[in-house]
């Protein structure tokens, strides 16, 4: 591989794997208000959050960190009164004087925050207006979690579109670092190791995630699948120690985590496994380390045909990312990783996005047992017969099909869940 495509895929993994505080979709919708805010340069006397139903969906039942609360109400207040968005997807890692003030604002101003779905956009897509008086300001994110591509005061703009061209390059089929399986694997197994030690950073923060998240969050997942364990089952302990950072981030934990493509639960997946099963085998840190790089960034790969946002869980596309690096770090070949992927593809590919909320952490270890069955089946040769389902012959060609799948074929099943997340009768 070249220079030129390693320096791009390093740059791609950085930007993709990045901090952030609490489920991305409400941190993203503070981040849009904030911005509008600061152009409106005033506090506003009325907000107004146009979504889209991905968007929505996932912000409407998860934790806000550090605030005892769910749903966006919160997350808009404290972009109103504690917002910078220098912080990015950080900006909701506030502290209690902060939580306490947006509790207030809210308060006071129960009337004054409106939030719709905007059916005809993106569908990673926040749109806020904030108004006092006769001034207004808006700002649109658009495609990424941090991505404005409006900023605007009074009808005027403030602030060019925000294109990212080296993210446009790799997500673009015809780009000159266009992924396949062995152009991840090639990169991973190959570039010098020093260039990819950034990627162990990941292990500290979700890690810390995790313990956190064994003293019991949400449906306390990770810590009962941790007591039940009496037979010190490896596979076991990997997973309740990795879906225990998901209990803690989806019930408002304020401990950020690493992310990947615009999800900490998909960081946490692509983190964890990996790390801790590494430590099991007893491998040498530079065989973690291309491990991490190996699950990180077939993730990336496998999310690019899916979408940012999708009716299609991001637990299957981490799951691929991981059931690849478990199977290298078995001392697979590249052949038994396309089984491995294969493998799982055929097995949780219609697994639903029916928004972030605490029993996230339910789909992760689905996902991840999953994905050490594949990996175990590839190692001694077994793979789904290429008749079967979504799989054909060729790997890469199958996961353009799963992308298809989750991209244009459940656009109808985020309308139905949506509507029925929307009208419950409890």
């Amino acid at each position: 591989m070249d220079d030129c495509t390693r320096r791009q895929l390093i740059d791609l993994i950085k930007r993709e794997v990045v901090l952030a505080t609490g489920c991305t979709e409400p941190g993203a919708v503070a981040l849009c208000v904030t911005k509008a805010r600061e152009t409106l340069g005033c506090e506003p006397e009325k907000v107004e959050l146009f979504l889209s139903k991905n968007v929505y969906k996932n912000a409407m039942g998860v934790g806000i960190p550090g605030t005892g609360m769910i749903g966006l109400p919160i997350a808009v207040a404290i972009g109103v009164v504690a917002g910078d968005s220098n912080r990015q997807l950080e900006v909701l890692n506030v502290d209690e004087y902060e939580v306490a003030k947006a509790k207030r604002w809210l308060e006071s101003h129960s009337d004054a925050v409106s939030i719709g779905v905007k059916v005809i956009c993106d569908k990673l897509y926040i749109e806020c207006v904030c108004s006092k008086g006769d001034d207004t300001a808006r700002a649109v994110i658009s495609g990424r979690h941090t991505c404005f591509t409006l900023v605007e005061k009074n009808g005027q703009c403030k602030q060019a579109l925000a294109h990212d061209e080296g993210y446009a390059t790799c997500a673009d089929s015809g780009g000159c670092c266009a992924l396949s399986v062995g152009k991840v694997l090639d990169f991973a197994i190959n570039s010098p190791v020093d260039e990819l030690r950034f990627i162990y950073d990941t292990v500290k923060y979700n890690a810390a995630a995790a313990a956190e998240g064994m003293k019991g969050y949400g449906l306390c997942v990770g810590k009962i699948l941790g007591q039940a364990n009496r037979s010190g089952d490896a596979v076991h302990r990997v997973v309740s120690r990795t879906v225990a950072a998901s209990d803690a981030r989806m019930d408002g934990c304020t401990m950020p985590v690493y992310s990947n493509s615009g999800s900490g639960n998909q960081g946490i997946c692509c983190t964890l496994p990996v790390y801790e099963y590494a430590q099991i085998l007893g491998v040498d840190e530079e065989q973690t380390i291309r491990a991490l790089i190996i699950s990180h960034l077939m993730s990336i790969y496998v999310k690019q045909g899916i979408g940012r946002l999708s009716a299609l869980c991001g637990i299957v596309n981490a799951s691929i990312g991981v059931t690849s690096a478990i199977t290298y770090l078995q001392g697979g070949s590249y052949e038994q990783v396309c089984y491995a992927v294969k493998n799982l593809i055929n097995t949780i590919a219609g697994m639903v996005c029916d928004g972030a909320k605490p029993s996230c952490a339910l789909k992760m270890s689905t996902g991840l047992y999953s994905a050490f069955v594949s990996a175990e089946l590839a190692c001694h040769d077994k793979v789904v017969d290429a008749t079967d389902g979504l799989s054909e012959r060729d790997v890469d060609c199958s996961i353009s099909n799963l992308g298809r799948l989750g991209h244009d074929g459940m656009n109808e099943t985020d309308d139905i869940v949506l509507d029925i997340m929307t009208h419950k009768r409890n």
